[in-house]
């Protein structure tokens, strides 16, 4: 008898693992099932074993009633280290927790939970994490339970230089609200500084959770679902590792030289392939993974901002326990490039200007969008003039946040290395020079010079675990970067699934990106097909949407045999991906835009459609 047709308990996996575990075991004899139980074992070894009532796929054995779920939401990990720290808090009091990304969280138990934490971020203009779309939809949706019995608080996670400042950490309290359920605290709305605003949200929803709890509260032991450890991280945005840069080479324009990367021509953009070397730092990513990269501000930029104040860069600045020269807290620890409602605000009381002040207005949320859009903070400081001292510059200014790149490369191809592809923003607005802070900063370095980094996992932006699977990757522009990483993944490990590359860019001759390695993989069968979209090289601009829509009967049957669905890069460009794809599915399901809108909401659930836009 086959391993296949042995008799199990119920499985606690998902359909498409459990189907993959069966495809692995079919077939294998008697030594090779006790080897693979032997590997299990040991992999297992450190998490408590469930209870019957998990093996045989009911609900744990502690009751609703004495634990405290977490469930996350996270687009680039910060939500999911905010929910991490309050689990790993919560269980040091001696609290039963269970930690949940938002995409595992089983709706059906919402109506049994009593006690529950949302952490979660908002995407871009006010769409959840891509993790967390099938949750929002069903708290939102007709088929959510009623809740009399629940106690949660919420914590949102945002930006503030976008105009839904953590809309839908504010919608899911809303709504939590609305079906019944008890809101403990108000929801946290933190900014890049998480932080200011987590760590007192994190003491009252401890607090909250013992008095909840209570003397009910479950011993976090066997027959509690664990709480899953992320991997230890040798290195962080507070710890970054200093690598060496191996290699800088701009990958488009005139000035490039290599003859693997694309063509000589002018060009606006001034994109550069990145190499750094990571020997030596413990750190281990996959593709798909994001680099976070801890920069310091141009001095250009700098200079910037003290002109635009008449502020001298040599005062000394005390700040948070600590004293600098204004030059060096702007420099290294400040945002210069991303603003901020609490900034504008601040500009606009000590301005005195009226018409800034109503620029916060809900009605003019259009008009302040677009502020935000195309201002930085020395734009700012020119338009609406003010009187300022170096403290209170200090104290309104965001700390610096780290920028995170899609890393581009597969460590199975390129070792202890680690790939990017970073396209160095510069643009002119009202007459001023603007930079990328963080672009700015790899451009100008030399080989040797050595940089603050650190990974940021992505789970759900990985090549499919069964690689027998097709994949489709749409990437415009330095969007293309982790895809350069999946097919190098795919190659070095055999991978028998087909890859198709969607790519688009404005013009052939000065922006095709990896162009020479692309045509090489085609030759090698590493990659099956290319599809392009150079949006300047003719009248008509032509977009990678139109593409996909030339190909839609090709994309649809993939997708219907299996595919998984990879989109990057700038958020609009997703939104009209997304569209593009309802109209596809639509056209090929007999014109049902709500089973369109359905299917690739199941497609996001299941982790065969991913996102990573920015």
């Amino acid at each position: 008898m086959t391993a296949a047709a042995a008799t199990v308990p119920p499985s606690p996996l998902p359909d498409d693992r459990r189907v993959l575990l069966t495809r692995l075991v079919d077939g294998l004899d008697g030594n090779s099932l006790w080897w693979l139980s032997g590997f299990a074992a040991g992999l297992a070894q450190g998490h408590p074993p469930p209870s019957l009532a998990v093996i045989a796929g009911g609900q744990p054995a502690a009751q609703a009633s004495g634990r405290l779920t977490i469930v996350y939401g996270s687009q680039t990990g910060n939500a999911r280290r905010a929910a991490e720290q309050l689990a790993g808090e919560a269980e040091a009091a001696g609290l039963a927790v269970r930690l949940v990304r938002a995409d595992a969280y089983p709706t059906r138990e919402l109506a049994g939970e009593r006690l529950l934490y949302i952490v979660i971020s908002t995407q871009g203009e006010g769409d959840p994490p891509d993790d967390a779309i099938g949750l929002v939809e069903f708290i939102a949706g007709k088929r959510a339970p009623k809740l009399p019995e629940l106690r949660y608080a919420v914590l949102g996670l945002g930006d503030s230089s976008y105009a839904d400042f953590c809309g839908i950490g504010r919608r899911l309290d809303a709504r939590l609200a609305e079906l019944g359920a008890h809101r403990l605290q108000p929801a946290g709305e933190a900014d890049l500084d998480i932080e200011s605003v987590a760590a007192p949200w994190r003491t009252r929803a401890l607090a909250d959770a013992r008095r909840t709890l209570g003397e009910s509260a479950a011993p976090a032991v066997n027959n509690v679902t664990p709480l899953r450890q992320g991997q230890s991280a040798a290195h962080s945005a507070q710890h970054p590792f200093h690598a060496e840069l191996l290699a800088r080479q701009r990958v488009s324009g005139r000035d490039f030289k290599g003859p693997a990367y694309g063509h000589y021509g002018r060009s606006d953009k001034h994109v550069h392939h990145v190499e750094l070397s990571l020997e030596g730092s413990g750190l281990h990513y996959e593709p798909g993974d994001a680099l976070g990269i801890v920069h310091r501000n141009p001095p250009q930029l700098v200079d910037a901002v003290l002109a635009a104040t008449g502020l001298d860069g040599d005062t000394g600045v005390s700040h948070d326990g600590h004293t600098r020269p204004l030059a060096q807290w702007l420099g290294e620890q400040r945002e210069l490039t991303r603003l901020s409602r609490p900034l504008l605000a601040t500009v606009a009381e000590r301005s005195g200007n009226a018409d800034l002040a109503g620029l916060l207005e809900p009605a003019r949320a259009g008009e302040l969008a677009a502020v935000f859009a195309d201002h930085q903070l020395v734009d700012v400081l020119h338009r609406w003039p003010a009187d300022w001292d170096a403290s209170a510059l200090v104290a309104t200014l965001r700390p610096a946040a780290h920028r995170l790149y899609s890393i581009a490369s597969s460590r199975k191809r390129v070792g202890d290395e680690v790939h990017l592809t970073v396209d160095e923003l510069a643009y002119d607005a009202h007459g001023r020079d603007h930079v990328g802070a963080a672009s700015a900063f790899l451009a100008a370095l030399e080989e040797g010079a050595q940089v603050p980094v650190f990974v940021e996992p992505n789970e759900r932006f990985r090549v499919p675990v069964d690689a027998s699977r097709d994949i489709i990757m749409i990437g415009p522009g330095t969007g293309v970067a982790p895809f350069r990483g999946f097919v190098q993944e795919r190659a070095e490990t055999g991978a028998a699934g087909r890859n198709w590359l969607f790519f688009g860019a404005r013009h052939f001759n000065r922006d095709f990106l990896y162009q020479v390695e692309w045509q090489d993989a085609l030759q090698r069968k590493e990659l099956h097909r290319l599809d392009l979209a150079f949006s300047r090289d003719q009248a008509e601009k032509i977009y990678v949407q139109q593409r996909l829509r030339e190909q839609g009967r090709d994309l649809y049957d993939w997708l219907q045999g299996g595919a998984h669905l990879y989109v990057c890069g700038a958020i609009g460009m997703g939104k009209d991906v997304h569209a593009a794809l309802l109209d596809i599915v639509a056209a090929h399901n007999g014109g049902d835009a709500e089973a369109a809108a359905g299917y690739l909401s199941g497609l996001q659930r299941d982790g065969r459609y991913a996102r990573d836009v920015y």
